[in-house]
């Protein structure tokens, strides 16, 4: 007897390769993703303006990154002893106005180069629950502690939803026609919306990409992190202690699920390999012996010469430079 509703998305094996280039861009589930790819040695970049929820941001993300288009000064605001912009997440903000547009710009400018290069974007939408400035009709990515009566907070309808995600895929296409495009709905609840606004929401991101595969068929894919969670790990010992975001039990699972579902054989070992060896050169020898440090270094360059002469496209590696520079 099977007491679990396993969920197997459709294998597109060979889809991805562990060489390719990807872009994140969403909610915090695009930041644990992503995060398993860096720790697997992938070349990703995740969210480059910061974590954005709503798909409505997403596509003003999408259309800033595309443009290469930079912040102007009269675009941020000073809040909390420093300088913001509601489009980029408070960890590009700092006390400089100055210094916080030169922070803004150089990751819009490596984000548009990097976007014309990739292979795939992967696109995470967290909620259809939006806040417009009172002042301008303007949805934001970020309220930066702003108070809020400063926003009018809605639901968005269908038909924004689906014109929001429509306008990501026309210019990410347009401006990279190579490019592999895959929509997720993050699992993660938004409990601060009630739990029943959280099911209608997701409900109607749901929707909104179905349409969008409608539209464009093979063009676009879909990974149900969403349905994996809510019915196949459905039990509170999946979620992490705020019962509000996924255990690491539960982000590994739907990570490797990830993994058999896009890559081939030889990609899924590339990855455990490149993981195993990324925990190695995370750890710190526990030994005060200089010799003892020295020889642990000696055989982890040892180790990483073979990884980079069976896999030479981890070269680029900041943390592979690095370490064989010392040789």
């Amino acid at each position: 007897m099977d007491f679990r509703t396993t969920i197997k998305p459709t294998a597109s094996n060979g889809l991805m390769s562990h060489s390719d280039k990807l872009m994140l861009i969403g909610s915090c589930f695009s930041d644990h993703i992503g995060g398993k790819m860096r720790h697997a040695m992938m070349d990703v970049m995740v969210n480059p303006t910061g974590t954005v929820y709503n798909p409505l941001s997403v596509a003003a993300t999408v259309r800033r990154i595309v443009a290469g288009e930079p912040v102007a000064g009269m675009d941020l605001f000073q809040q909390g002893g420093v300088w913001n912009s509601y489009d980029f997440h408070s960890r590009f903000s700092l006390p400089d106005k100055t210094a916080t547009l030169e922070r803004m710009n150089a990751r819009v400018a490596e984000a548009h180069e990097f976007l014309r290069l990739a292979d795939t974007v992967i696109l995470t939408l967290g909620t259809a629950v939006v806040y417009r400035r009172r002042d301008t009709g303007v949805v934001v990515a970020n309220c930066h502690k702003v108070p809020q009566h400063e926003f009018a907070r809605s639901l968005s309808t269908l038909d924004e939803l689906v014109g929001a995600l429509v306008e990501s895929v026309e210019l990410l296409r347009n401006y990279n026609p190579g490019l592999r495009i895959i929509f997720t709905v993050s699992p993660i609840r938004h409990v601060a919306d009630r739990l029943e606004m959280n099911s209608l929401s997701k409900a109607l991101l749901r929707v909104a990409v179905g349409e969008v595969e409608r539209r464009y068929g093979d063009l676009v894919g879909y990974f149900p992190a969403y349905e994996i969670m809510m019915d196949d790990l459905r039990d509170y010992r999946f979620y992490a202690p705020d019962m509000v975001h996924p255990s690491e039990v539960a982000i590994e699972y739907i990570w490797q699920t990830f993994q058999g579902t896009y890559f081939d054989d030889r990609d899924v070992q590339a990855i455990a390999r490149c993981e195993r060896v990324a925990k190695r050169l995370q750890h710190r020898p526990m030994s005060h012996s200089r010799e003892a440090v020295e020889r642990f270094q000696a055989d982890t360059r040892a180790v990483v010469r073979n990884l980079v002469k069976e896999y030479p496209h981890l070269e680029h590696l900041k943390e592979i430079r690095d370490l064989l520079d010392t040789d």
